[in-house]
């Protein structure tokens, strides 16, 4: 199993800075970087600086001048050391008597990706992570580290194997150990799917996310999207999940496509397209999209309404407004208002019953998208989980006033917590006689979709070990005609 070879999605958010290398020695008059010394780099400003592992990656890849292939193996230690990060300092701890915890920043994970080599990476020689290891230590720091790293990786080296847990794991244990996931999550995942689901969960956000996108059908067919990929280079297929996507699984970053720059396609996770499909919005109404930004959803719906009508695409960071605006230029769409606001006060903004449709795709804990943003799962905590729940509740309070009689409110998040999904759409219910499931699922959700993801009635739940896409939760509800009180 390696690490993923993109970093996230289109739209994550910034980060800290990443600055120059904290510990080490200063670089004037050194030669370029390698793979292994631009991933240390990153690795150290997302520990010591808090940077976005994402943010940082690039920002060391475009100050360096690295061939495609050795670009390649920097992207991979970085995801794959972060994805394995626990499994690899429980190893690294029996071989260290203070714990790596008690190491220099820059050499813990320097030890990290090597030890990620050495541990999960086949086709890299061992002597050849070793040894570039101790380099890098001899340049950044003195020959006490070049030692200890010496002496360390040398022992990994010669035990070769992946690593084990304890004969004594519990199951929570074990796959924590074997996916390299907080027990924490890992014991909410066996709570809510089962010993044998969560463990595929957890595996399969080790895998490295495909390359898809969403065909823009005011421009372009599906079949003619893969036909003009293919005129660059680039192979697709149609997605088995959703009727919008497409998937290039050796495509790289499609952004970079001719047939992304002219508008007719938008780099987006095949989970994350069923949302718009589960909404269903018509030519002529009027749609709200509560927490808007990057604008993937948003001139989702545009295309889905012939861009006839009028899509109000709210975001309370002033910042991503030109996100949203940059996807809608960019696809020639002309029926997306943007607004700045704080979507828990939308009821502030916009009158009572004033829109035919809602999309709250909530702020949420991310775990969906480990692959793409396996941070998460180090800086996430189960006090972060509750705070994001209370402000899932404030917004969906709020823009619940704003849908009309007989309209339909879809609620959808990118993680697996059942306190940021089905709970929450429980408690809303039961505080809101006035809406209801909308059990009946529009046609752009295929019946193998509905039948292998559903979570209740007008609920699916599409988890990373399904279809190898994100994991998201989405729930369809409808207003009736009586308010409450």
């Amino acid at each position: 199993m390696t690490g993923p070879k993109t970093g996230p999605t289109a739209g994550a958010r910034s980060g800290a800075k990443a600055g120059s290398r904290p510990g080490s020695k200063p670089s004037s008059g050194r030669k370029p970087l390698g793979a292994r010394e631009l991933a240390l780099e990153a690795l150290t400003a997302v520990e010591q600086e808090g940077a976005y592992s994402n943010l940082a990656l690039n920002a060391a890849l475009k100050r360096s001048k690295l061939e495609p292939r050795e670009a390649g193996l920097a992207t991979e230690l970085v995801y794959g050391t972060i994805q394995r990060r626990n499994t690899i300092d429980t190893v690294l701890d029996t071989h260290l008597a203070k714990g790596a915890k008690k190491l220099q920043p820059w050499v813990r994970s320097l030890l990290r990706l090597s030890a990620y080599q050495l541990l999960f990476l086949d086709r890299v020689p061992p002597h050849a992570a070793v040894s570039e290891a101790v380099a890098i230590a001899k340049r950044r720091g003195h020959q006490g580290v070049s030692g200890l790293v010496n002496a360390v990786l040398r022992k990994l080296a010669a035990n070769p194997g992946r690593p084990t847990p304890p004969i004594d794991a519990t199951a929570v244990q074990r796959i924590a150990f074997e996916h390299s996931h907080p027990e924490w999550l890992v014991r909410e995942w066996v709570r809510a799917f089962g010993e044998e689901t969560a463990e595929r969960i957890a595996a399969a956000n080790n895998e490295p996310p495909k390359a898809s996108a969403r065909v823009n059908p005011l421009r372009i067919d599906r079949a003619g999207l893969i036909a003009k990929l293919a005129a660059e280079g680039v192979e697709a297929v149609a997605s088995e999940v959703s009727e919008d996507g497409i998937v290039a699984p050796n495509g790289g970053n499609l952004a970079f496509t001719e047939a992304f720059k002219g508008g007719l396609c938008t780099v987006q996770d095949e989970s994350s397209m069923l949302v718009a499909a589960l909404l269903d919005p018509a030519p002529g109404m009027r749609v709200l999209d509560c927490c808007a930004a990057p604008g993937g959803k948003t001139t989702q719906l545009a295309e889905r309404m012939g861009d006839k009508g009028e899509i109000v695409a709210c975001d309370i960071h002033p910042h991503k407004k030109e996100l949203i605006d940059g996807a809608a230029s960019r696809l020639g769409l002309s029926s997306v208002r943007t607004v700045v606001a704080d979507a828990s006060k939308l009821h502030e903004v916009f009158e009572e019953g004033s829109f035919d449709r809602i999309l709250l795709d909530a702020p949420c804990s991310g775990f969906g998208v480990i692959r793409r943003k396996p941070d998460i799962k180090w800086t996430k905590t189960p006090e972060d989980v509750a705070s994001i729940a209370e402000t899932q509740r404030a917004i969906l309070a709020s823009v619940s006033k704003l849908l009309k009689p007989g309209g339909i409110l879809v609620y959808s998040t990118c993680t697996l917590e059942p306190s940021e999904n089905e709970a929450q759409i429980d408690a809303f219910l039961s505080a809101n006689p006035d809406y209801a499931p909308e059990a009946t699922l529009p046609p752009g959700i295929s019946g193998e979709t509905a039948a292998r993801c559903a979570a209740g009635p007008g609920r699916l739940l599409v988890t990373p070990a399904d279809f190898g896409s994100d994991g998201f939760f989405m729930a369809r509800l409808i207003r009736s005609s009586s308010r409450s009180s």
